[in-house]
């Protein structure tokens, strides 16, 4: 006995074909990439990767900060609409499949190109970008991270334990421990947004008065300048982290709208069917 089985018109092929064309996808992202990385090439070419060190020369740190947050947003857009186009332009044709599914499969792969491209300039691009947009940023903290880093958790308790006064060792005193003893005491004391204990500030003005030969009062004058210029720094460096930040999320909000709009472009140029979704 022969069973007849009667399948509409396109249901075949439609059920057979696959939503996702996968190979279209990872090639809209690798070409993003790659456009990503050729634009901060050119961006930091430009200039936009540091400022002037001259005074009333260049542009202010504002102007720059600004300016590249925009570039870095003009990247995102220009970068993920190719990548969407070219996801939704390579992805297979669908026969049988309703005209307002293949609308949300063509935006589905532009923003899924999007996604691929960003978790692959997270890995491969992060270290430009951070170039890019925190280049004034970096010098106000890196000699803080390197203090960190060759100091031990324990460093600070021991150094606080074996204590002495400067003045009584006079030259006895090594200069280059207690520098190193001052650092310390700083990056502990400054870690996580801390201050200077009064002990502590004591300490330090007591050894910058038997370094430098100046009065206990200049030297306490000398600690609190640079207790408040570390902070200063510090809170500019929080800030600009903060607008980076804030120009990193727009750019990849504007990024995922860009490819998934210029992958429905895509689709619909591959089908013949854009005008008729403009209309």
């Amino acid at each position: 006995m022969i069973d007849t089985v009667v399948v509409a018109p396109g249901e075949s092929s439609a059920s057979v074909q696959a939503g996702v064309s996968w190979p279209a996808i990872v090639a809209g992202a690798v070409v993003a990439c790659a456009l990503t990385l050729v634009l901060l090439a050119f961006g930091t070419g430009l200039g936009l990767s540091m400022v002037s060190p001259w005074a009333r020369s260049g542009v202010s740190a504002t102007t720059f900060k600004i300016g590249t947050g925009l570039y870095l947003i003009v990247i995102a857009m220009i970068a993920s609409s190719l990548g969407g186009y070219l996801a939704g332009r390579l992805r297979s044709g669908w026969t049988g499949v309703r005209g307002d599914e293949v609308y949300f499969r063509d935006t589905a792969h532009g923003f899924v190109a999007w996604a691929l491209a960003s978790v692959l300039g997270a890995a491969v691009l992060a270290s430009p970008a951070s170039s890019l947009i925190g280049g004034t940023a970096a010098g106000a903290t890196q000699g803080a991270v390197s203090a960190a880093q060759s100091s031990g958790p324990m460093d600070g308790y021991v150094d606080t334990l074996l204590r002495t006064d400067p003045a009584a060792s006079g030259a006895a005193n090594n200069q280059s421990d207690a520098r190193g003893e001052v650092v310390r005491l700083f990056t502990r004391s400054f870690r996580g947004g801390g201050d200077l204990k009064a002990p502590d500030r004591e300490y330090a003005a007591k050894v910058v008065a038997a370094r430098t030969g100046l009065s206990q009062a200049d030297a306490d004058k000398r600690v609190n300048e640079v207790v408040t210029q570390v902070k200063a720094d510090a809170d500019a460096a929080r800030k600009a982290t903060a607008a980076a930040a804030f120009w990193l999320t727009a750019s990849l909000l504007l990024g995922a709208f860009c490819a998934s709009l210029a992958a429905t472009e895509g689709g619909g140029l591959r089908d013949g069917t854009w005008k008729l979704r403009r209309s």
